[in-house]
């Protein structure tokens, strides 16, 4: 799964590198190393305005059920519902409509994966996961808007997951589905709801050739804990050959 992220960019490098020529929020959200589920978070989708261009927008992270009525309810699902698995995304009740129709990219900076006891690391290190180029990871995502009780529209978003692959396997059984730049228009389109389109889309070769990983402190368990320190490297108890 994907739990924790981070995001520092200004709203404004997000718009460039992302190439948004629609409309963007009034004012950038703060920093965050330690992004956890409910937090806002930022996202690129399609302007409600004119579907040829794209827009960055800001929205909570976990996917809110259309049918909830409550509040309470409704958040307190988020966060059941920060991910979304990529093999079930097209049959599942609560994410089948956003699949098809209000998908997103969800822009990070690098997220943050603790092994398991499957992998070849000490159980529970966390990493901190970045694109290998230095630039902002492009991650596939699903958004969806949810009215309350009393009128307020929350939109709300969930980061799409798939089985790990290659060196990334080493460290957790789950990863996000990375989405390259020549896909960006086809994952955003709002027409084009082709289920076997879509899941052509979300594959990805050699996705250990697009990122890096490096250990991290334990410090990032706490998501009280928020500074850029949470991200650098350490390191660990033994030799260990990151890829």
């Amino acid at each position: 799964m994907c739990g924790r992220y981070a995001q520092s960019a200004d709203m404004r490098e997000l718009m460039e590198q992302f190439e948004v020529t629609g409309s963007s929020p009034q004012q950038s959200l703060p920093a965050n190393w330690n992004i956890a589920p409910t937090n806002p978070i930022y996202i690129i989708r399609t302007d409600s305005s004119d579907f040829t261009k794209s827009s960055l927008a800001t929205v909570s992270w976990g996917l809110i059920a259309p049918w909830l009525s409550g509040l309470n309810e409704a958040k307190a699902s988020q966060s059941r519902a920060i991910n979304a698995r990529s093999e079930s995304i097209h049959e599942k009740p609560t994410l089948r409509a956003a699949f098809k129709s209000t998908r997103c990219l969800v822009p990070a900076e690098g997220y943050y994966e603790w092994a398991t006891s499957l992998g070849k690391f000490a159980p529970k290190q966390p990493f901190f996961i970045t694109a290998r180029n230095g630039r902002q990871l492009p991650v596939a995502g699903i958004w969806s808007s949810w009215r309350a009780p009393s009128g307020d529209i929350i939109e709300s978003a969930s980061i799409i997951t798939q089985e790990a692959q290659g060196q990334l396997a080493e460290i957790h059984s789950r990863m996000p589905v990375f989405m390259p730049h020549d896909r960006w228009n086809q994952w955003l389109d709002p027409k084009n709801n082709s289920v076997e389109s879509l899941k052509e889309l979300m594959q990805v070769d050699s996705p250990a050739a697009i990122v890096v990983a490096r250990p991290v402190s334990s410090a990032v368990n706490s998501v009280a804990r928020n500074s850029q320190e949470l991200t650098e490297g350490i390191e660990l108890g033994e030799p260990e050959t990151l890829f």
